[in-house]
């Protein structure tokens, strides 16, 4: 529905978001949605935004779960290495990560 509402811009912006909106709930091994793509199929700007949404699903607070801590969130990626995750997305991820926590604590929820 997202990819619908974004498809038919010119703005590359709008048609970035279009392929995020489509492609971040796919995985690295072909077992996500909608289209069942894999590796290099999907594209950039959904396995990066995959990683980003899974870390701020797991960090953040949902009216069915509490958030996890950043260590259990980084275990679980880890877990999802070669399965959910492109691992060298995963690797830069993991390289960056004391800038994404300063960033989380900047905007996250509780701000």
């Amino acid at each position: 529905m997202g990819a619908q509402i974004l498809s038919g811009s010119e703005s590359e912006l709008l048609q970035a978001g279009q392929a995020i909106a489509l492609t971040h709930h796919e995985k690295w091994d072909g077992s996500g949605y909608p289209n069942g793509l894999e590796k290099e199929d999907i594209p950039l700007l959904g396995r990066v935004c995959a990683v980003a949404d899974v870390f701020d699903a797991l960090t953040s607070k949902r009216p069915y779960k509490e958030a996890f801590s950043d260590e259990k969130a980084f275990e679980i990626l880890n877990q999802g290495r070669e399965s959910h995750f492109d691992t060298h997305i995963l690797d830069v991820f993991f390289e960056c990560r004391d800038e994404i926590l300063a960033i989380k604590e900047a905007f996250g929820q509780e701000n």
